[in-house]
């Protein structure tokens, strides 16, 4: 299927579906850039505690070494297993904290997307021929420029924070190492400061791109938006015709009771309402049947076949079809008129019974 036939965009059950196969975008750079800021800051702010904790078991390292008459293998290698010990004890709360930013990072962009799919086989992820289209692609083209700008722009920022600190270094041989240090690291935190920002600006396009590419892939072609309404709503001519036979059944049994109305007004033509009223049982007059057009000119024909009385009142049709529904009560707005119309066909009943 070509590519540009894709030209619509995805349904919300497409975008359900693909969630399920785990399928969600999400920078990278976006977690890297977060992670990079909270570590700078939690090394910045427990830094001193790491250094003194390393400081102390270096220290007391030496003391036991100089303590020793001789230094042997399981020694040094029990004095290296404390020394890793210390230091992965002192950065442990970095390392967690870290690992947790990574994780809510990654959660916050995939809506904390958990899908088994994502671990099961796929032959596509061993392919040769996916790997190479994988490797020639417009994916994979981006993320080399991304990197290469990436790299060329942290070199920038070193090369051009080592030149403005060369003229210093005269400077610098002449003052005391404390102060040497901590100029040194205040040049370093501004070159970490403008490695950030960045890297933020690349994270925010990246976020960017990421989200068009993921929408592009997910596209769809007018044919498959039509196939898909159909799984889920049915086909449109299918229930098209359902609802035509359910709208014949309807007339059907409407027209079933036309012959036991009282009395039948029509339009003369355009409308006609059959109306049927028992004096001990019913509260008004009922529309036990109404129709427009050929409709109407049944429910007369039927009318005239059955000896019902049928009277000519155009502004009373038009409005008890406009005003009410089969089988409800006339409107009360139309009382007036429809009482009229019901005493008319009393006296006619009784001119009949007066001819006979």
């Amino acid at each position: 299927m070509a590519e540009s036939d894709k030209t619509e965009k995805a349904t919300p059950k497409k975008k359900k579906d693909e969630r399920k196969k785990g399928n969600a975008y999400q920078s990278k750079d976006v977690v890297s850039v977060v992670m990079l800021l909270v570590g700078f800051f939690l090394v910045s702010q427990l830094g001193l505690f790491i250094a003194q904790q390393i400081k102390t078991s270096y220290l007391g390292q030496m003391t036991k070494i100089a303590e020793l008459e001789t230094l042997t293998v399981s020694t040094c290698v029990q004095i290296s297993k404390e020394a890793v010990i210390v230091f992965f004890i002192s950065a442990m709360p970095i390392l967690i904290v870290l690992a947790i930013i990574a994780i809510i990072m990654v959660g916050i962009q995939t809506g904390f997307l958990i899908s088994g799919d994502l671990i099961k086989f796929k032959y596509s992820r061993i392919s040769l021929m996916q790997g190479i289209k994988r490797l020639f692609s417009l994916k994979s083209v981006v993320e080399l420029i991304k990197s290469i700008i990436k790299v060329v722009l942290i070199l920038a920022i070193i090369y051009t924070s080592i030149m403005s600190v060369l003229p210093l270094t005269p400077d610098l041989l002449s003052n005391r190492v404390s102060t040497d240090i901590s100029f040194m690291i205040q040049k370093i935190m501004g070159m970490v400061n403008q490695i950030c920002i960045i890297f933020a600006g690349v994270a925010i396009l990246d976020f960017a791109y990421q989200k068009y590419d993921y929408e592009k892939k997910l596209k769809m072609t007018k044919q498959e938006v039509k196939d898909e309404y159909k799984q889920s709503e049915g086909d449109p001519e299918l229930k098209g015709k359902i609802k035509n036979k359910q709208r014949e059944m309807s007339q059907n049994r409407m027209m079933q009771q036309v012959p036991t109305a009282d009395v039948i007004v029509r339009n003369p033509t355009h409308y006609a309402i059959a109306l049927k009223y028992d004096i001990e049982q019913d509260q008004a007059p009922i529309i036990i049947a109404k129709g427009k057009d050929h409709l109407a000119m049944r429910i007369v024909e039927i009318g005239e076949k059955n000896n019902i009385p049928i009277k000519e009142n155009r502004l009373l049709a038009r409005g008890l079809y406009d005003m009410a529904e089969v089988n409800d009560y006339i409107p009360g707005e139309l009382y007036q008129a429809v009482a009229e119309l019901i005493a008319w066909v009393y006296s006619e009943k009784k001119k009949d019974k007066g001819a006979v």
